[in-house]
């Protein structure tokens, strides 16, 4: 979270009290929505967790999702290397858009987004009608099938790899990646609990 030192640096003369805000989601790395805050909008999220900008519309302090209920959920707040705009981290609750997206920018979507995308369809699956889809039907026929086919598509990887066929090894490590995103989410777990396991191990 920003620190008192950060928060001193802050340069409000330079942006005349008005500072440019960007939000971005904490895990898919989406841009969400930007907006402004003054000190009192500052002083509000660092208290309450949520982001509330300065509404220049409204003319007041706004929290984003005080009536929609969808709110952003801050998980840090970073300022830029001249102190006159703040990056903030958060996790929405809800689509952030009043059009019904996920970003206010949609559809621009950083092709990285799509794998948590991907993983949010994959999560809601797992109480679905074992008939609406394969991969309900992969939930439902239990861990070790689920693990099974990990295994498979492994070694469909690692073959065609060895014969150097591209376009067959893309095809086989989709198979693989989807196959394994199913398997954490069947024990509970999701790629953020690998990415944080790898960037403890990068240390």
């Amino acid at each position: 979270m920003l620190t008192q030192q950060q928060q001193s640096l802050l340069d409000w003369d330079k942006t005349e009290g008005m500072m440019p805000v960007i939000v971005q989601h904490n895990v898919s790395g989406e841009v969400l929505m930007h907006g402004y805050m003054n000190p009192e909008a500052l002083e509000k999220t660092l208290a309450e967790g949520n982001v509330t900008f300065f509404s220049r519309t409204k003319n007041r302090l706004w929290t984003k999702g005080e009536t929609s209920g969808n709110f952003l959920q801050v998980v840090s707040i970073t300022p830029d290397c001249d102190n006159d705009t703040l990056l903030v981290l958060a996790n929405p609750i809800g689509p952030t858009c009043h059009l019904g997206t996920t970003s206010c920018f949609s559809p621009a979507v950083p092709e990285w987004t799509f794998l948590y995308q991907l993983e949010e369809l994959l999560a809601s699956r797992k109480t679905a009608d074992p008939e609406s889809s394969y991969t309900a039907r992969l939930y439902a026929s239990g861990t070790k099938r689920i693990a099974q086919k990990v295994g498979e598509e492994g070694v469909e990887t690692a073959l065609a790899a060895t014969v150097n066929d591209r376009d067959e090894l893309t095809n086989e490590a989709s198979d693989l990646v989807y196959h394994l995103m199913v398997l954490l989410q069947d024990q509970d777990l999701d790629f953020s609990a690998v990415i944080n396991n790898l960037r403890a191990r990068h240390k």
